[in-house]
């Protein structure tokens, strides 16, 4: 009889901890191999004219997908990489090796399931596909709520999750035979090869770290139980300068190098090691608010890319490439927009508190389409997740889940955030780039 043979399919979930998708391949076939594909079509430009991936971005995952095929190397598993369109390369694995199942991450926003239906109509029909929801903290199962009837408000969602949801306990993949090795020759791009200078990070950004599972299970490690600086979490968060004022699990979390599950058992560790406090309980939250904006996204489909939202709702909005050029280049009349849109274009990140002033300046102040600015992060954040990005895009251009439509005041708000100018002063030094 002829073995059974899985090829797994990493999107992103890159990583080997807790990933459902691969421990399921693995109990499932004799044999199983793994595909990463580098689509050509990220490193395009969109029709705003941003390039979908930059550089930051690109160098973090290139790292990733180096650790990954180390990491699933110890386990006898061999990581197939290609810069070419799925659709193209995977039904040629497919019938190359005789492959039985393909395993995924379910993923359900629109250029994704785009990209998976074009591979099940490339494959021969006896290819099974089988997909996991493999990136929240709460499983869409244990949520007790179908998606139609997500809340519209986060803390309506959160209270129920709380009460009546528990987290699974992370998955752990056994080691395959030594027999499951694979001829492999095909090599992992470089920056230069996706079209993009090589670089080096800049010195005063406040994320220095490099992609890839050990990396972030690292930076988890240092934050938690080196320095246990997660017991202050809550009272740092919202810092500009340094590497420590925040987790920085996010760019780990965005593209599945870090495990949303992993990260919560361990501040359960701290919590049993330690202590418990609003800072250990406020980075539970933080996840939680990342699974909301996912369940939001099951729940409205495409509308979240939409002008006008989830709400429908109808504003005046303009596209002025000049002001949105002023706002890439930090050129506006706000120091504290512009110290944090330079941090941006020269490093791929910003901190959650630059995030939420630059994007309501751009939609509330400039009144400019929103979309545009969701866009441009796309384009350069380093942890750019599609949920989160356009959720909390929608969030702060009044078309999403806030009922209050705030708008942020950039003059009090860096008055508060950044009392002594000490950010400014790191950003906006004109010898400075």
């Amino acid at each position: 009889m002829q073995e059974t043979k899985n090829l797994i399919w990493f999107r992103n979930d890159l990583r080997t901890g807790d990933n459902a998708v691969l421990k399921s391949a693995c109990e499932n076939a004799e044999k199983v191999i793994a595909i990463y594909c580098f689509d050509p079509r990220h490193f395009e430009q969109d029709r705003f004219g941003f390039k979908k991936t930059e550089k930051f971005r690109a160098k973090f995952l290139i790292q990733t997908i180096e650790v990954l095929k180390k990491q699933l190397l110890n386990l006898n598993i061999d990581l197939l990489v290609y810069s070419e369109k799925p659709e193209t390369i995977i039904p040629k694995v497919c019938s190359e090796f005789n492959i039985n199942s393909i395993y995924l991450q379910k993923e359900w926003t629109k250029e994704e399931v785009d990209v998976e239906n074009a591979v099940k109509s490339s494959c021969d029909e006896s290819v099974e596909f089988h997909s996991h929801y493999n990136q929240f903290l709460f499983h869409p199962e244990d949520i007790d709520i179908t998606f139609e009837k997500i809340p519209q408000v986060f803390t309506n969602f959160r209270k129920k999750v709380e009460k009546y949801s528990k987290v699974r306990n992370e998955v752990e993949i056994e080691k395959q035979p030594e027999t499951n090795s694979i001829e492999n020759n095909t090599k992992i791009p470089t920056l230069k090869d996706l079209g993009f200078k090589d670089f080096e990070t800049h010195p005063h950004s406040a994320f220095p770290f490099k992609g890839g599972e050990t990396e972030g299970l690292d930076r988890l490690n240092h934050y938690f139980f080196e320095t246990k600086k997660l017991g202050y979490y809550k009272k740092t968060r919202n810092g500009l300068v340094g590497t420590d004022y925040s987790s920085k699990f996010s760019p780990w979390l965005a593209n599945g190098s870090l495990s949303p599950r992993t990260i919560y058992w361990k501040v359960k560790e701290f919590e049993e090691k330690h202590y418990s406090n609003q800072s250990t309980y406020w980075l539970i939250f933080e996840l939680i608010w990342r699974d909301y904006f996912k369940y939001i996204s099951l729940k409205h489909g495409n509308q979240i890319f939409k002008l006008e939202g989830i709400l429908e709702k109808n504003y005046d909005w303009d596209s002025s490439k000049s002001k949105i050029q002023k706002w890439i280049d930090g050129e506006t009349q706000s120091d504290f927009v512009n110290a944090n849109m330079l941090e941006f274009k020269h490093t791929g990140w910003m901190s959650n508190r630059g995030r939420q002033n630059v994007a309501s300046y751009f939609a509330k102040d400039l009144k400019l389409d929103w979309r545009i600015g969701a866009a441009y992060f796309e384009s350069l954040l380093l942890d750019y997740d599609v949920h989160s990005n356009y959720g909390n895009w929608m969030y702060v251009a009044g078309v999403g889940n806030d009922p209050r439509d705030r708008k942020f005041n950039v003059k009090s708000q860096a008055e508060r955030y950044d009392e002594n100018g000490e950010f400014r002063k790191l950003w906006l030094q004109p010898s400075l780039f």
